[in-house]
């Protein structure tokens, strides 16, 4: 049975065992979702968007659909994968079972929760009535299938002037106990007045197993928030990751996004911005670092709407073996968004002959007072830097390292928390073998 087909045949079984626990806006709202993905299915290489991205080979299995238990994982186990240098706020879940044990949840002030609740319980109704899935990509097929099968994941709601005083990590574990496993996580996170938070996202695989995750955030700043949301993408090379984050901002708001991917087989990550008010501030960051036949495909939109707004788009990449890289970032500025200052800017260094990068860089503007830029290169390393730090003594691996350390550089700059600037530095020079020598 194909995955199209055995999805189809499983929706009825669970909107039955949901039904229960979710109102009927919930069950409309998934019923809709799930007609439009039985409609369109999944995209193949026909779709424009999907062009230079097959997702042939990951859909051939047969994937468990349900999972159902809490596996137990020892914290030392797993600890490597926090980031436990500092104190955070944790929502785990074990093969898409919530771990209480490994969690550290909130409602003191604000809630920092399961969405499973926020979903049952009468007490948020009113934001989960106002937000759910109002952002969310309804033409998109593959958001509509997380909509349709929407049941757990993070549920993040600040209330307005609130400061989270640690950072807050959803970390999404899959043991190997199912062969060839399927995980849809849903995040919806309210950010509320002048609040700030910062969030730290990871899908981890704890064996070679297969394992396909489908996820879709939904982010809302409102006036005067500010977010900071980083992905760490560094996967087993068995695990596949559609990742689609969608944020609404309104005026005077901050959001960062910064996306690091290093690992897995197959990453499709779809961030769209939606400025909804002036003098907002948006900025998309991200570092692939890849080899072996992986494949990161980063496809951006920032739409801007009104006058006196910022974006700020900086993804930088670096291809090893036969390794492939997407980039497809558009930036729409209509014409009612003057003084917009939009800024993107994509930089590739293909290391060997096998890889391949396929770059789009778009801009559709549709107003007269605005500056605007984008840019692309593809290269390889500087041969002239290359020979003088040889000719200084550095050896031919550490200086390869060096340079492409500091090629990725300015992108790590964007990092607001030491500690997680540090893991991610150490993952890079790990991503190029080699060890700078210096603290970072």
């Amino acid at each position: 049975m194909e995955l199209k087909e055995k999805l189809v045949a499983s929706f009825l079984a669970f909107e039955n065992k949901v039904s229960v626990d979710t109102d009927t806006n919930v069950h409309d709202i998934r019923s809709n979702a799930f007609d439009h993905f039985e409609q369109h299915g999944f995209p193949s290489k026909k779709d424009e968007e999907w062009k230079y991205t097959s997702l042939k080979s990951i859909l051939k299995y047969d994937y468990n659909v349900f999972p159902e238990a809490e596996t137990a994982i020892e914290f030392a186990t797993v600890k490597k994968y926090f980031l436990h240098e500092i104190d955070s706020y944790k929502i785990v879940f074990i093969d898409g079972v919530y771990s209480s044990f490994l969690s550290e949840t909130s409602h003191e002030g604000y809630d920092i929760c399961l969405l499973s609740a926020a979903l049952k319980q009468p007490k948020y109704k009113p934001v989960v009535d106002h937000f759910f899935n109002t952002i969310a990509g309804k033409d998109n097929s593959i958001t509509s299938l997380n909509t349709a099968f929407s049941k757990e994941g993070a549920y993040i709601n600040i209330p307005k002037g609130t400061v989270v005083p640690k950072p807050i990590q959803i970390v999404h574990f899959s043991t190997g106990n199912e062969a060839e496993l399927l995980l849809q996580p849903r995040n919806l996170i309210v950010v509320g007045e002048n609040s700030h938070v910062q969030i730290i996202e990871r899908h981890q695989s704890l064996s070679s197993n297969v394992v396909l995750t489908n996820s879709v955030t939904e982010i809302f700043a409102n006036k005067k928030a500010i977010v900071d949301y980083y992905k760490i993408q560094n996967d087993e090379k068995s695990a596949s990751l559609i990742d689609s984050t969608y944020v609404q901002q309104q005026q005077h708001s901050h959001v960062s996004v910064n996306t690091f991917s290093f690992g897995g087989n197959l990453t499709r990550n779809n961030l769209e911005f939606f400025q909804e008010g002036e003098h907002i501030d948006s900025t998309l960051n991200g570092i692939t670092i890849i080899g072996d036949k992986q494949l990161v495909d980063n496809h951006t939109l920032v739409m801007h709407k009104h006058p006196n707004c910022e974006s700020h788009e900086l993804y930088k990449g670096i291809y090893f073996d036969k390794s492939t890289g997407v980039f497809n970032g558009k930036v729409i500025v209509e014409k009612e968004a003057q003084k917009t200052n939009a800024f993107q800017q994509n930089n590739n260094i293909l290391i060997d002959d096998g890889a391949t990068i396929n770059a789009k860089p778009q801009l559709e503007i549709f107003a007269d007072d605005v500056k605007c830029s984008h840019g692309c290169t593809i290269g390889q390393l500087d041969s002239d830097a290359l020979f003088y730090m040889r000719s200084r003594g550095i050896p031919k691996r550490e200086a390869n390292g060096l340079l492409l350390y500091a090629f990725a550089n300015d992108a790590l700059e964007k990092i607001k928390i030491p500690e997680l600037k540090t893991r991610i530095t150490k993952l890079i020079a790990k991503k190029l073998g080699v060890d700078l020598g210096f603290d970072l």
